[in-house]
C-alpha cells in the first residue's frame, strides 16, 4: 500500500536568494526552508554549530543543588547509587554519570532494572533492595520525574533522593533533594529536549566545574567529557529526541569525534559492527548499527552488560561485550522475524475478516523485548494503528502489549478511551504500553477500532510522506549529495530529505539480501543513469516490482555508501508506485 505523497511548497525566488546570501547550493537553502530555517544568523548557525554553541551547564534547572549534594557525598565517601533504566538513553545516561564518579573516586555503583522482571523506571522493589545493601543516595537518570510513591518511600528508609530526567513533568513534582530536568515547570530553560543522557552529561560537566572552582577543568576530565559526548550521542539518536538546537550540537560535535574519542568498549563495538575507519560518521551509524545492540541487551534482560561495555577500561573486556552485544543483537533479529511473521498473519486475516482501523495482535509468549519493535514494523507496513500483546503462557500474570500509532490518532488518548477494559496503560501520542486480562482483549480491540474510527469516519487510515523535492538521477552527483550532508546529523526534528524521481525504469530485478533476506536491493535507470537502491525490511517489494510492468515513480532518501575506500551514491527507497509517465 503506497503513501500518500504531499509536496512542500517551494518558491523559487526564494531559496536562490537564500542561497545567494549564505553562499550555498541552493539544494540546500531549499531544504533550510522547507525545515522553516529562513533567517541568515539561524541557517549558519545550523549549518556550522559547534561545541562551543552549548549553553553552559550551570544554567540547567536544579543542577547546582544536585551537583553540591553529589559531591558532599563523594567527599565523605557516601555511596551513591546511579539508578537507570533499561534502554539506551539509560544505559548511557547511566555509564556517564557512573563513569564521572569513578574518575572523581566517588564509591559509586549502578542500578538498571531487568526489562523481563522489574517494574519501569524507580520502583519501591528496587529501592528497597538498595536499602537493604546500605545505599543513602540515589541519582536517577532518564527517570524518576513522576515517581511520587518511590521518592516517598525513600524519605520513609531515610534515603535521599536526586532526580535527573527529560520526561514531561507534572504540576506537583517528586519529593527529592533536587530534581535536574530542562523542561521543569516555570524554569525557563530554552531547550527542553534534551534526551536523559544529554542532561546526564550536563551533569558530570558541571560536576567537573565545580571541583575546578571554574570553567576550566582538568585534562583528563576535559578527555573525559569527549569520551561522555559520543556515549550522550548514541543516547540522543537511540531516543529518537529531535535533533535540533542542543542535540544537534551535541550529536554533530560527538560524530566528529567519535573515531578517537570514544571509550575503549565503544570502540570494540565500532570495531565489532564494521564501522571502524570511515571518514565521517553519521547519525544513522548510530541509529541502526550501534544503538540496536544496546537496546538488544536491554530488550533481552542484559542492560547492565550495556552499561558495562560503555564504562569498561579493560580492552579485552570491551572485546568480548562487543562481541556478545552483537551477538544479542542476532539472537533479538530472529526472535522478531519469528514473531513479525507470526503477527503479520494475523494482521491479514483481521483485515480479511472485517477491515478494521486498528490492529490488535495477541498470542501467548510472544518476547517483551520486541514486540513494541514488531508493533512499530507493523503499523508502517498496514498504515493504521498497531497493538501487539503477549499472554503469559501459564495464565499467571496479565497480558502485556506495546502500541503504535502510524500518525493516524494519538495512541495515549485512545488507550484512555479503553481504560475501562485495561488494568493499566500509559505512554504517549506516538506510542504505548498497556496491561490487560486476556478475557478482556476481545471487548478492548472493538472498544479501540470504534474509538478510531469515530476519529477517522468512513475513510481509511493512510500515511503521508513529506517530499522535499523532485530530482532526477543526473542530479544525484556526489557533489550534490555531499552538499545535503551539511545538513547532517539527520534524525528525528530533521529528517534527511525525500526526493521524488519519477519514469525510472527497472534496469536489474530485486533481490532479497541480509540476515533473513529482509532487505532488497535493486538497479534503477533514468536518462542514462544508474543506481543501485535499498529498502530495508520490506521483504515483500521485491516479487512486487520485479512485477510490475511499466516506470516507476520512486520516493527516496539519496546516501553516499563508503565501501572499501569507493564512495557512491545510493538511494534509500521510502515509496514507490507505478509511474503515469509512458516508455
Amino acid at each position: 500500500m503506497s503513501k500518500r505523497w504531499v509536496y512542500r511548497s517551494h518558491d523559487a525566488g526564494s531559496f536562490m536568494a537564500f542561497a545567494d546570501q549564505l553562499q550555498i547550493d541552493p539544494v540546500v537553502s531549499q531544504l533550510l526552508l522547507a525545515r522553516g530555517i529562513n533567517g541568515v544568523e539561524s541557517a549558519k548557525l545550523f549549518l556550522e554549530s559547534k561545541f562551543a554553541d552549548l549553553r553552559d551547564p550551570e544554567l540547567l534547572p536544579g543542577i547546582n543543588v544536585a551537583c553540591e549534594r553529589i559531591l558532599r557525598a563523594v567527599r565523605d565517601r557516601e555511596s551513591i547509587t546511579i539508578y537507570g533504566d533499561y534502554d539506551a538513553d539509560g544505559m548511557c545516561a547511566t555509564a556517564i554519570l557512573t563513569s564521572c564518579l569513578e574518575l572523581l573516586g566517588a564509591d559509586v555503583h549502578y542500578f538498571v532494572p531487568n526489562r523481563l522482571e522489574d517494574s519501569y523506571g524507580l520502583s519501591c522493589e528496587a529501592i528497597e533492595r538498595l536499602h537493604q545493601l546500605g545505599r543513602k543516595l540515589i541519582v536517577t537518570v532518564d527517570c524518576g520525574i513522576g515517581s511520587h510513591t518511590e521518592a516517598k518511600r525513600c524519605r520513609e528508609l531515610g534515603m535521599e533522593l536526586i532526580i535527573t530526567d527529560h520526561h514531561t513533568a507534572g504540576v506537583e513534582l517528586p519529593d527529592a533533594v533536587a530534581i535536574v530536568h530542562p523542561g521543569l515547570p516555570g524554569a525557563g530553560y530554552p531547550f527542553a529536549g534534551l534526551c536523559g543522557a544529554g542532561v546526564a552529561f550536563k551533569v558530570a560537566w558541571r560536576l567537573f566545574q565545580m571541583v575546578a572552582g571554574g570553567k576550566k577543568v582538568s585534562d583528563a576530565q576535559r578527555e573525559y567529557l569527549l569520551q561522555a559526548m559520543t556515549i550522550a550521542a548514541i543516547g540522543t539518536v537511540a531516543d529518537v529526541v529531535p535533533l535540533v538546537d542542543e542535540n544537534r550540537i551535541l550529536v554533530r560535535t560527538a560524530l566528529q569525534l567519535m573515531g578517537k574519542h570514544s571509550p575503549v568498549g565503544l570502540q570494540e563495538l565500532i570495531k565489532q559492527t564494521k564501522l571502524e575507519g570511515k571518514s565521517v560518521y553519521q547519525a544513522e551509524d548510530i541509529a541502526f548499527t550501534l544503538a540496536p545492540r544496546l537496546n538488544a541487551a536491554g530488550r533481552l534482560g542484559q542492560a547492565q552488560l550495556g552499561v558495562e561495555l560503555l564504562t569498561t577500561r579493560d580492552r579485552e573486556r570491551g572485546l568480548v561485550l562487543a562481541q556478545y552485544l552483537d551477538r544479542l543483537n542476532g539472537d533479538r533479529e530472529s526472535i522478531e522475524r519469528s514473531i513479525t511473521l507470526a503477527a503479520s498473519k494475523q494482521a491479514k486475516e483481521q483485515l480479511e475478516a472485517s477491515n478494521e482501523p486498528v490492529l490488535v495482535l495477541h498470542s501467548p509468549g510472544w518476547h517483551l523485548g520486541v514486540i513494541g519493535i514488531v508493533a512499530s514494523r507493523l503499523a508502517d507496513r498496514f498504515h493504521r494503528p498497531v497493538v501487539v500483546i503477549s499472554s503469559d503462557p501459564h495464565g499467571q500474570k496479565p497480558a502485556t502489549g506495546s502500541g503504535r500509532s502510524a500518525g493516524v490518532i494519538d495512541l495515549h488518548e485512545a488507550l484512555e478511551s479503553c481504560r475501562e477494559h485495561l488494568i493499566g496503560c500509559g505512554g504517549h501520542a506516538a506510542a504505548a504500553g498497556l496491561r490487560i486480562e486476556d478475557r478482556n482483549i476481545p471487548v478492548f480491540r472493538e472498544a479501540l477500532s470504534d474509538f478510531v474510527r469515530g476519529r477517522l469516519g468512513e475513510r481509511d487510515p493512510e500515511q503521508t510522506l513529506m517530499v522535499d523535492a523532485e530530482a532526477t538521477f543526473v542530479e544525484l552527483s556526489l557533489g550534490t549529495v555531499g552538499m545535503i550532508e551539511r545538513m547532517a546529523p539527520f534524525g528525528s526534528g530533521n529528517p534527511r530529505p525525500v526526493f521524488v524521481a519519477s519514469g525510472v525504469e527497472l534496469h536489474e530485478p530485486a533481490k532479497l539480501f541480509g540476515q533473513g533476506e529482509r532487505h532488497v536491493g535493486v538497479r534503477f535507470k533514468q536518462h542514462g543513469q544508474i543506481l543501485r537502491a535499498v529498502a530495508f525490511s520490506q521483504p515483500e517489494w521485491a516479487e512486487r516490482i520485479n512485477a510490475h510492468e511499466g516506470l516507476f515513480d520512486l520516493a527516496f532518501r539519496a546516501n553516499i555508501n563508503e565501501f572499501q575506500g569507493y564512495r557512491r551514491v545510493e538511494l534509500q527507497l521510502v515509496d514507490w508506485r507505478g509511474s503515469s509517465q509512458k516508455t
